[in-house]
């Protein structure tokens, strides 16, 4: 039976693809997919004897690269390296020659070529950065057949769409330990990513030792806070991976904890100032009209500002309603003195000095699209995350901030903590249909993902942010032709089992989470539930961000589960050819998952019960109802009015939340239910 679903699969499903990208799409596994790409006859061999020269100036990023690229092909292959150095200026059978060691900036050359011929491969680029690219490129390269690994023979000439291809992760929220940024930065740079985002501070905590402050850590943290050493440390590991990393520090609304350790900068005298354990958007917020404001920030920013080398800086500047702006007297006074009308106006006024006292500090201000004003210096770089406005996609403001000189990224359609499915993601096209100048597409830098963490921690964030990310990387990577969304899950199922080489954990820590869940009992029975089920969409989890605080419990079944889950995506896709042409391979496969599902509740029920799995328990027993009669009734193309009462009950039933949920396939339970009624008879 696997066999027949699995060539349903190939052809049923995966037979319809366009391969107007390439036809080779379907042949190798590459993501992002590269530029240029033309295959030859040849086959490397991977044995103990494939070596690697460095050919140009040393580059302790290209060395770096180098030895983990053959530590990682000889995990994967199993092969015995005799050499797991690279050689300097001596031709090995992996020749990288570049012209330059690059300035991790954005204008940043990352193109490279790659040819891979039966006795050698070279890999040339303008700059050692390129070069790394090329290395990922090589090793995503990597196949077999039943007495040897090897890489096929291809030419590539590769260069990125958008020069910004970013991550953003949201430390403040829920803190993620210097380890948990490190393998995600890895995991970046397997698929070409180039610029972290690091959002530093939030209401619920500032994450940056300062010692000239030394109260925002002290009573601003709970104690969760990177020292200035750990911040060199993964500055200079991003950036031995080609990775910018970008400071956030969001002011002036989110600003509960910066006032919970300096309440003096507050614009509410009277308000108890604290860190906040919700999520949400709260009214705490610094006082513009304050010298000791501005005195504060410069300082703070003094300080800061040299452990990140790049050019820019994030102010944030988003979500400010202002309320304690507006009730607050001196404020209003001072706005009427300076022809301030509106908060807006005020939040300008301020964004104004923070791009003075940042480009004295030699940065680049950036912040969330609400910056983006008439008085605002173009200078700045305008962060798009906001729905369409002006008729215009993605943001609006993206293609408005270029249209006005400014720099822009787009984050609007990569919020993956929405947790929306893959295909959302990967068909958001950054520029869309809108015609412009050339100096107008050079402003569109290009796109971020963005990782809040209201509902993340350590043990989770990699299943909420990979392996969807890939699919976000090629979209900045690779060309805007390259959109085939079937040949893209299909790559991205062996990049996604690639990423646990790195030590990426959204796989296996979906087992670890069951395991406690059930205190170590037998987990078969949940683990086919989470294959079904996903976890509630757009923020429907934490509603009105009143239901989880900082320290709630996020070990819990919707933890476990995983947007795309992999049963109800096959099943999903199997109804829907299904609903085209009811042939017996694809009815086949259909009772295949519900003979499965129809028998898990007896697994389910052998469990020993405790509150965080008996909640789902009319879940798994309505399942196996449904499944039970749909697989009967389908096999046997009869149904009883008594078993389709009982099959209605239970689909509505299931087509409720549980625990933070949804069923994945439901819809297409509901129609297969309406199929019976409709084309069996009823007895």
């Amino acid at each position: 039976m696997k066999k027949i679903i699995f060539l349903i699969l190939l052809t049923g499903l995966f037979g319809v693809l366009s391969f107007a990208q390439s036809p080779m799409s379907s042949t190798y596994d590459l993501m992002p997919w590269p530029k240029e790409i033309k295959k030859n006859s040849a086959k490397f061999i991977i044995n103990s004897d494939v070596t690697i020269s460095i050919n140009s100036e040393y580059s302790e990023r290209v060395r770096n690269a180098a030895i983990n690229f053959l530590r990682r092909l000889s995990q994967r292959t199993g092969v015995f390296l005799k050499e797991g150095f690279p050689k300097k200026n001596k031709d090995a059978t992996i020749q990288i020659t570049y012209e330059s060691i690059a300035k991790l900036d954005v204008n940043c050359d990352e193109s490279y070529t790659l040819e891979v011929s039966n006795s050698y491969i070279k890999i040339a680029s303008k700059t050692d950065i390129g070069s790394l690219r090329a290395l990922q490129t090589l090793l995503q390269l990597t196949k077999n057949n039943d007495t040897s690994y090897y890489f096929p023979g291809v030419i590539i000439n590769d260069t990125p769409r958008f020069i910004w291809r970013g991550l953003m992760i949201d430390v403040s929220r829920h803190f993620q330990p210097v380890e948990v940024i490190k393998r995600n930065l890895n995991a970046m740079a397997s698929v070409k990513m180039n610029v972290f985002h690091w959002h530093l501070t939030d209401d619920q905590g500032f994450r940056i030792e300062s010692k000239t402050y030394p109260k925002l850590q002290e009573l601003a943290s709970d104690g969760l806070y990177y020292t200035q050493a750990q911040i060199k440390d993964i500055v200079v590991y991003a950036d031995n991976l080609g990775i910018r990393v970008i400071p956030e520090i969001d002011v002036p609304g989110h600003a509960s904890a910066i006032l919970s350790a300096y309440p003096e900068l507050g614009s509410n005298a009277d308000y108890n100032y604290s860190i906040e354990r919700y999520s949400g958007v709260f009214d705490p917020t610094l006082n513009p009209t304050l010298d000791i404001t501005y005195e504060f920030l410069e300082n703070l920013f003094k300080e800061i500002t040299p452990l990140f080398p790049d050019d820019y800086f994030h102010i944030g500047g988003d979500e400010n309603e202002g309320k304690h702006w507006s009730e607050n007297k001196s404020i209003s006074k001072f706005k009427a003195e300076h022809n301030l009308k509106t908060n807006h106006d005020l939040q300008t006024y301020f964004n104004i000095k923070l791009e003075k006292i940042l480009k004295k500090q030699g940065k680049q201000l950036m912040g969330w699209d609400e910056i983006m004003t008439p008085d605002m210096p173009t200078t700045a770089v305008i962060h798009s995350w906001r729905g369409e406005n002006e008729g215009l996609p993605n943001g609006g403001s993206l293609i408005s901030a270029a249209k006005q000189g400014y720099q822009t990224v787009l984050s609007n359609g990569f919020y993956i903590d929405r947790m929306l499915p893959v295909e959302h993601h990967y068909t958001i096209e950054p520029i869309g249909n809108i015609e412009l100048t050339h100096e107008e597409r050079k402003r569109i830098l290009g796109g971020e993902a963005t990782m809040w963490s209201e509902l993340v921690t350590p043990q989770t964030i990699d299943s909420r942010i990979w392996p969807r990310t890939a699919a976000i990387a090629e979209r900045l990577w690779s060309s805007r032709t390259v959109t085939d969304v079937d040949n893209m899950k299909t790559r991205l199922k062996t990049i996604s089992f690639q990423l646990e080489e790195l030590d990426i954990t959204h796989i296996r820590n979906r087992d670890v989470i069951l395991r406690s869940m059930t205190n170590n009992q037998d987990i078969s029975s949940l683990i086919t539930l989470s294959k079904i089920c996903e976890p509630l969409k757009i923020y429907a989890r934490n509603k009105d961000g009143i239901e989880y605080k900082t320290y709630s419990p996020y070990a819990l079944f919707a933890d476990a589960c995983v947007v795309d889950a992999e049963d109800a995506s096959t099943f999903n896709s199997v109804v829907s050819n299904y609903k085209k042409e009811q042939t017996p391979a694809l009815s086949d496969a259909i009772l295949y998952y519900l003979r499965n599902w129809s028998t898990n509740y007896s697994n389910f029920s052998k469990l020993r019960m405790n509150p965080k799995i008996s909640t789902l328990q009319p879940l798994s027993q309505n399942l196996s109802i449904a499944s039970n009669i749909l697989h009967n009734s389908i096999k046997n193309h009869n149904i009883s009015s008594n078993e389709l009462e009982e099959l209605k009950h239970a689909i509505a039933i299931l087509k409720q939340e549980f625990v933070d949920i949804e069923l994945a396939i439901i819809n297409n339970l509901e129609w297969l239910t309406g199929h019976c009624e409709t084309n069996f008879k009823i007895n």
